[in-house]
C-alpha cells in the first residue's frame, strides 16, 4: 500500500508537450476545428466504399481515440467506416491546463466536443451509430437526452448509466480500499489517483487474464489529468431513458460489457439494459467473457468487436 500511495511517477500536473503521437496502423487522423481548439478524430475506412452507416466511438475518462484502434481496424475489415474522437484534454486534442481542466471544465464542454464530432461525421456520411465507453457512454446519453443530436443507433460499452453512477463509484471504492485515503492524503486530490500505478489500472480496467506488462504502454497513453466535474455531474440521474430514445432511430440500443468489469458490474449492466427496455427501447445485451472494464483493449477485444458487428448488421433489418 505504501508504495502505491507514495508513487508519483504516473501523476502529472502539466499538459503533454511535443509532437502528436503516431497514428495507429491502418487509421488516418483528422483535425476538427472547434471554437475552443482542435480535436483529434481518427478514422478507419474499408478498402471498398460501403453503404453502411458510419460509427462514431467516444472514449471514457482518462482515455482517447486510440483506445478504439483494434475495433476500428476490425470493422474496416468488414466494410464499416468508423471514427473515434479525442475530447479536449485527451489524446492529441487541445489540452487545458491542470486547474482549468480539473476544476473548471464542466460536462457541457465535452458535450460540445462530441456534438462537433457527430456533426462532422453526419456531414460526411449521414447520421452515425454512436458508441460510448464508460463516462463517454454517459456523455453520449446526455447529448441525446438534450436533443443535441440524432443517431442511427446507440451502443453503451461498460457505460455509466443514465440513471446515475453512484453504484459504480461504490464499486470502485469497494475494489480499492485505499481509494479515498490515497486521493486526499497522498495525491492532493489529483483526479488520476485511483489509476496512479499500473497495478491499480490493471485491477480497475482489465480482466484476470490481462498481463501486467501490457498495462505499461496503456498507462503511458492515458490522459495526464481529468475533469472532476464531468464524472461528478453523472452521480445522480442525468439522462432520462425516454428522452435519449427519442433521438435514436428505431430506439435501438446495444449494452455491451465485460463480465469481469469490477466497476460497471454485470448487475449494473443488466440494470442499464432494463432502464432502456422499460422505456420502450429495442435493447440487446451482450457480455464478453473474461473481459474487464476496458473490453476494447482487453485480451478478449475481438470477441467484443464481433458482438458489436453482429448487432450492427441487424440495424438494416
Amino acid at each position: 500500500m505504501v508504495g502505491l500511495c507514495l508513487s508519483y511517477r504516473y501523476l502529472f500536473w502539466t499538459p503533454r508537450r511535443g509532437e502528436p503521437q503516431p497514428v495507429p496502423d491502418g487509421l488516418t487522423r483528422h483535425w476538427l476545428a472547434t471554437p475552443s481548439g482542435d480535436l483529434e478524430l481518427l478514422c478507419a475506412e474499408p478498402a471498398s466504399p460501403s453503404s453502411t452507416p458510419p460509427i462514431l466511438f467516444v472514449h471514457g475518462g482518462m482515455g482517447s481515440a486510440w483506445v478504439w484502434a483494434d475495433f476500428m481496424r476490425f470493422l474496416a475489415g468488414h466494410g464499416v467506416t468508423s471514427y473515434a474522437v479525442s475530447l479536449r484534454g485527451h489524446g492529441d486534442s487541445w489540452a487545458p491546463g491542470y486547474i482549468r481542466m480539473v476544476y473548471l471544465t464542466p460536462r457541457s464542454a465535452f458535450e460540445d466536443d462530441l456534438v462537433a464530432a457527430i456533426d462532422f461525421v453526419r456531414k460526411q456520411h449521414g447520421a452515425p451509430v454512436l458508441i460510448g465507453h464508460s463516462a463517454g457512454g454517459g456523455l453520449s446519453q446526455a447529448v441525446l437526452a438534450q436533443g443535441r443530436a440524432d443517431v442511427k443507433a446507440l451502443a453503451l460499452v461498460d457505460a455509466i448509466p443514465g440513471y446515475g453512477s453512484a453504484k459504480v463509484n461504490s464499486n470502485w471504492m469497494a475494489l480499492d480500499k485505499w481509494f479515498v485515503f490515497r486521493l486526499f492524503f497522498c495525491h492532493f486530490g489529483h483526479p488520476n489517483s485511483a489509476l496512479s500505478h499500473p497495478l491499480l489500472t490493471l485491477r480497475a480496467f482489465f480482466g484476470k487474464a490481462f498481463p501486467l506488462d501490457k498495462v505499461y504502454p496503456f498507462q503511458a497513453r492515458m490522459a495526464r489529468y481529468e475533469s472532476l466535474r464531468w464524472p461528478f455531474s453523472m452521480l445522480s440521474a442525468f439522462a432520462p431513458a425516454q428522452d435519449v430514445l427519442k433521438h435514436v432511430e428505431g430506439r435501438r440500443v446495444l449494452v455491451l460489457a465485460g463480465d469481469e468489469d469490477a466497476l460497471m458490474t454485470p448487475e449494473v449492466t443488466r440494470e442499464t439494459a432494463a432502464y432502456y427496455a422499460l422505456a420502450g427501447g429495442d435493447v440487446r445485451t451482450e457480455f464478453v467473457q473474461g473481459a474487464g472494464h476496458h473490453l476494447q483493449n482487453d485480451v478478449q477485444w475481438e470477441d467484443g468487436a464481433a458482438r458489436l458487428l453482429d448487432w450492427f448488421h441487424t440495424l438494416g433489418k
